[in-house]
């Protein structure tokens, strides 16, 4: 039976999971029936091990055809034949060709040669990585934190081409829909969904956390993916915790005791009315929680974190640990993905050394300017030396706190795009290939299958030649969001049943491939 969103089913079954945690209580007995209605995996994630799953989205749809690429012979042939076009074309150079200092800013010419890297548990190859992510070369070929997910994106059931031409076929709902694909990546549904598969991890995961309210984390701003039916998710600016009026000393107008007046007033309901006591009752969160991190979290100037400043007062923009090299002007530029990183890192750390009282958190960071129908060449230039610098000082920070193994960094993004180049840019697309970083990454290698790309066939304009390619070539996912997600989940403790709570759609792939394998 093919298995659609199902908000009843998914609360049952999320909370009748959820009880097992009740062992030892009153409940027992309750929640050992309901644990009979199906097996559970054992968890992997001991309780009281710290553990963080971090989400990159890319705003915008990034065009994943020039950031993992196939040098296979007949792949590579399509490849160029497709996306040399006038009167920009877009298509990358080859490995080892060297860069045109005098080319134009972005130009594949002055990028110079793709980055070649080869997957130890993949027979065809080799493949490689945009010019400008020579860090992320290194963390998968050498230090083997990096591994590559090939061509994902929402599915209800796995799909072929012959079965997406079917309109009786389930296929998620409005594809190509910027809006509408953001969403369903975040919370499996399109634009109007609220509740993202990362809070409803929280709403199983929270119990572990002393203090609930540091579960789901966003440092870009509002997120579906952290919306749970309980948790609510937390906002962070790249400093730290928004401030409800007064200063780190608790002060306003150099008086804490008008800062504790204003904090205390804001956080009281003036009536009867819900919307007024749910007002208070975040601004009451707000100022419980910047309390517990203005002593938790670390400076940002911290060298674990940033670069101490010689003189005067630290900065973010100025710090060279939070800047990239700019392929554009030739000059390093503050990198906004590297600072929410650094917030992130301080919240991570904060919680490794139990002073935030949280165990088992997500995070949410974000990058846009992905919607690249125009200007491709330069802009996907300066969007992939920033996702690369912005990983790779991730990595080290982490390194840096001794916590790899315990946080995993996945990227996202609305869609992929199309494999055809319109003049200078790209189309809205479906699959796209993703990265998962992490010490209990099984890095080096490939999960998932890597799609076969050719070219149009001049009789019909469609990609004939290939079982994954759309209309322009869009790529039709071979691997789902929700095996993405489950194989994540796992990896955080929870178990087979309480995923399929999570995920309506996992039950409609076989078990076998339901966890990707990607996580030692």
């Amino acid at each position: 039976m093919t298995r659609t969103s199902n908000h009843s089913r998914r609360h049952f079954l999320r909370h009748a999971a959820g009880m097992s945690t009740l062992v030892g209580t009153g409940a027992a007995p309750l929640a050992l029936n309901l644990a009979a209605l199906g097996t559970a995996a054992a968890q992997s994630a001991p309780a009281g091990e710290y553990r963080a799953l971090v989400c990159l989205f890319m705003y915008g749809g990034n065009d994943a055809f020039n950031m993992v690429l196939p040098l296979e012979r007949s792949n590579w042939r399509a490849y160029t034949t497709t996306r040399t076009q006038a009167p920009d074309p877009i298509a990358l150079l080859g490995p080892g060709t060297p860069p045109v200092a005098t080319a134009a800013a972005g130009s594949p010419a002055r990028l110079g040669g793709v980055l070649t890297i080869t997957p130890s548990n993949v027979r065809s190859g080799p493949y490689a990585l945009h010019p400008l992510m020579g860090s992320l070369q290194t963390l998968f070929a050498s230090d083997r934190r990096l591994a590559v997910l090939p061509n994902v994106g929402p599915l209800i059931l796995p799909t072929t081409k012959a079965q997406y031409a079917m309109a009786s076929h389930p296929k998620p709902d409005r594809l190509f829909s910027h809006n509408d694909q953001q969403n369903t990546w975040q919370a499996l549904g399109p634009e109007g969904t609220t509740q993202g598969w990362a809070g409803l991890m929280g709403d199983l995961l929270a119990s572990q956390n002393a203090r609930p309210v540091f579960t789901a984390i966003s440092a870009s701003g509002n997120a579906v993916w952290l919306a749970g039916e309980t948790v609510k998710q937390y906002q962070v600016s790249v400093n730290g915790a928004v401030l409800m009026g007064v200063n780190t000393a608790g002060q306003l107008f150099g008086s804490t005791d008008v800062g504790t007046a204003l904090q205390r007033l804001t956080g009281l309901a003036t009536s009867t009315h819900p919307f007024d006591a749910d007002l208070a009752a975040v601004a009451r969160r707000s100022i419980d929680a910047e309390l517990v991190l203005r002593t938790a979290l670390r400076a940002p100037s911290d060298p674990v974190f940033g670069t101490p400043p010689t003189s005067g007062n630290y900065s973010q923009n100025n710090d060279p640990k939070l800047r990239y090299d700019n392929p554009l002007t030739g000059a390093t530029a503050a990198n906004s993905l590297a600072q929410q990183f650094q917030v992130v890192a301080r919240m991570i750390d904060a919680g490794m050394r139990g002073l935030s009282g949280a165990s088992r958190q997500v995070f949410f960071v974000s990058l846009g300017g992905f919607d690249t129908h125009d200007f491709q060449n330069r802009n996907h230039a300066d969007l992939m030396a920033r996702l690369a610098q912005g990983l790779k000082y991730f990595d080290d920070t982490l390194g840096n706190l001794g916590a790899r193994n315990q946080v995993t960094t996945f990227t996202a993004s609305d869609f992929g795009r199309t494999f055809t180049s319109n003049g200078d840019g790209t189309d809205h697309g479906w699959g796209a290939h993703h990265f998962v970083m992490g010490g209990a990454v099984r890095g080096g290698q490939f999960f998932g299958n890597f799609p076969v790309l050719s070219v149009k066939n001049t009789n019909n304009n469609n990609f004939d030649g290939s079982p994954d390619q759309l209309g322009n070539g869009s790529l039709l996912p071979t691997t789902s969001v929700d095996q993405l997600g489950a194989t994540l989940g796992r990896w955080m403790g929870l178990s087979d049943n309480q995923l399929l709570g999570i995920f309506p759609n996992l039950a409609n792939f076989n078990p076998s491939v339901r966890n990707l394998g990607f996580m030692t």
